[in-house]
């Protein structure tokens, strides 16, 4: 089996044109300030870690992954259809630009996740590839455009269930929900038949932004709280875990099928990820649980703490069964939308067999 290659030293001063190229990517202080609320150092050690004293550029060495982490190159005629309609429609795909190493499976088997708002984020998040800085002007003809695009590939290429997710436009008055509820309902009126994910921002915990996509009823939706409550200050500076914690609460009580995600490896302990499952099975009755292995996507992010090893991430998916998930995906390669399709076969069953059945009905008598 054929796996990506992955280079083994890591950036260094010597390398100008891949160091500008990352860091034009992430201008701001990946991962925020932790300590930015403290008072100012009586001594300052700035000068004696790495090499920030010759004022070059630091960056930390990329660990050796394990014989476990191994991801198949993408290929094959349903990946080559998908990938042709998504640079034919100037799409943006979270597939690309977070680097996620199930493209190919997931493609292949009708399975893509598409960003909505552009490529370019208003938040830093130390473990995320998107770029980070003032997005354009946002294009109000998107959800148009994006579901005539879905309509594509759902007739060419076969394509199942779509996940879309977006940057957050912490900067727009409703943070970009009126966009995302449009997005929503122009897909399911292209594509009936088709199950629809939404993979959230917390808007700022507007509940007015939020309500917006509510009621555009997708049929998973899905927000990551990405790690446990003490890695917020470095993992998600510009957001909150009580905050994310309640948008999952209000949409589980809105009827919704609720789904978060979190990654392990990035300095969390194996305790802090049970207490996380308690929390948010206590919180928000949420239906589905992914947890996977962070990954450094660069030497300019977070590092990674620790590789976790398949059998603890089976412990994981027993223990989040045993507290109340009906479905927890937990494995090394697992992502956000990892298998997305299965998740929304495995929760709706006979019901979205139904409602198939009553949609073709529908559509035979639109075409007789």
């Amino acid at each position: 089996m054929s796996t990506i290659p992955r280079p083994s030293q890591p950036l260094t001063a010597s390398d100008p044109d891949r160091v500008a190229r990352t860091l034009a990517r992430h201008p701001r202080p990946l991962g925020g300030d932790p300590v930015r609320r403290l008072e100012k150092p009586v001594v300052s050690l700035s000068g004696l870690v790495l090499n920030n004293a010759a004022g070059a550029t630091q960056t930390t060495l990329l660990k050796r992954k394990p014989k476990w982490l191994r991801a198949k190159l993408p290929g094959g005629p349903a990946f080559n259809k998908l990938r042709s309609i998504i640079d034919e429609h100037d799409l943006h795909t979270v597939c690309e630009e977070a680097g996620c190493p199930n493209m190919g499976e997931c493609w292949a088997r009708g399975v893509a996740t598409i960003m909505i708002l552009g490529d370019t984020c208003t938040r830093s998040c130390g473990f995320c590839n998107v770029k980070t800085g003032k997005p354009p002007v946002y294009d109000e003809d998107e959800p148009r455009r994006v579901a005539e695009s879905l309509r594509l590939m759902r007739e060419g290429a076969g394509l199942r269930h779509v996940v879309i997710t977006s940057v957050d436009r912490d900067e727009l008055p409703d943070c970009g929900a009126g966009i995302w509820a449009e997005t929503i309902r122009r897909t399911r009126d292209a594509c009936p038949g088709m199950s629809i994910e939404a993979l959230i921002p917390d808007f700022l915990g507007d509940q007015a932004a939020l309500q917006l996509v509510i009621d555009a009823r997708p049929e998973i939706l899905n927000h990551n709280l990405e790690t446990v409550r003490r890695m917020y200050p470095a993992v998600r500076p510009q957001a909150k875990f009580d905050r994310s914690l309640q948008l999952l609460a209000r949409c589980k009580k809105a009827g919704l099928v609720t789904k978060t995600g979190v990654m392990v490896g990035i300095g969390e302990r194996d305790e802090e990820v049970l207490e996380l499952m308690d929390d948010v099975c206590a919180a928000t009755s949420t239906d589905i649980l992914t947890i996977g292995q962070y990954l450094q996507p660069t030497p300019n992010h977070l590092p990674i703490d620790r590789f976790v090893e398949p059998a603890r991430f089976e412990d994981y998916k027993k223990q989040g069964l045993a507290r109340g998930f009906k479905v927890v995906e937990s494995g090394p390669m697992v992502r956000s939308s990892y298998h997305a399709d299965m998740q929304v076969d495995e929760l709706y069953g006979e019901e979205r067999e139904s409602y198939q059945r009553v949609q073709s009905l529908i559509d035979g008598a639109q075409t007789a």
